[in-house]
C-alpha cells in the first residue's frame, strides 16, 4: 500500500508541476540527446581514424612480406651463382699445371726430361692444394685413428705396436681440419 501512495504523490506532483519546470525537464531531456550525439559522433570518428591506421598496417605488412619473398628469391639465385662459380678460383690455379702437363708430354725428347718435367709439375700442384688448405693425413707410425684412417687389413706384426698403422694403402686428405677422404691403411692387431 504505500507504494499505492507514493505512486500518486508523484503522479500529483507530475499533474501539478509547473510549466517552467516541465520546460526545464524538456531541456536537460534536449541537452542529454545533444551531448550523446556529440559523444556518438566523436566516437564514430575515433573509429574511422582507427579503421584508417589498421588499412595502412596492412598495407604495410603486405608491403613488408613481398619485400621479404622479394628478398628470399634474391638470396636463393645469389647462392646458387656462388655455388655454380665456387671453384672458379682453383681451377684457373690448377689450369696452368694442367697446361704444363701437356706441354711436357708433347715437348719431352727423352724419359728423363719427362720425369723432371712432371715432378716440377707436381710440386706446383702441391703448393697450389696447400695454399688452398689441404694436408695429407699422416700415417706412418701413427696409432690408427678411427676419425682419420680407414682399416682396410689388420695383421699381426711383432716389430709394431697393437693398434698402430702398419702401411698405408691410400693417402688421405683434409681440407681446413675437415677430412674429406680417410687413409685407408693396414692396422697391426695382436
Amino acid at each position: 500500500m504505500a507504494n499505492k501512495k507514493e505512486d500518486e504523490n508523484l503522479e500529483e506532483e507530475t499533474n501539478n508541476s509547473s510549466p517552467e519546470s516541465q520546460e526545464n525537464e524538456e531541456e536537460v531531456t534536449l541537452q542529454d540527446e545533444e551531448d550523446c550525439e556529440n559523444k556518438l559522433a566523436k566516437m564514430e570518428e575515433e573509429l574511422n581514424k582507427k579503421d584508417e591506421e589498421l588499412r595502412e598496417y596492412v598495407a604495410h605488412t603486405q608491403r613488408l612480406q613481398a619485400d621479404f619473398e622479394n628478398f628470399k628469391k634474391q638470396s636463393e639465385k645469389q647462392n646458387q651463382k656462388i655455388i655454380k662459380f665456387a671453384n672458379e678460383n682453383l681451377i684457373k690455379q690448377i689450369l696452368d699445371s694442367y697446361e704444363d702437363i701437356e706441354r711436357a708430354l708433347t715437348k719431352s725428347n727423352n724419359e728423363k726430361e719427362l720425369k723432371e718435367g712432371l715432378e716440377l709439375i707436381y710440386q706446383k700442384l702441391t703448393d697450389v692444394l696447400e695454399k688452398e688448405g689441404l694436408e695429407k693425413i699422416p700415417t706412418e707410425g701413427e696409432k690408427f685413428d678411427p676419425f682419420k684412417h680407414e682399416a682396410l687389413l689388420v695383421e699381426n706384426d711383432p716389430d709394431v705396436e697393437n693398434g698402430y698403422i702398419i702401411e698405408e694403402l691410400m693417402k688421405g686428405y683434409t681440407l681446413k681440419n675437415n677430412v674429406i677422404r680417410y687413409s685407408k691403411v693396414k692396422v697391426c692387431k695382436k
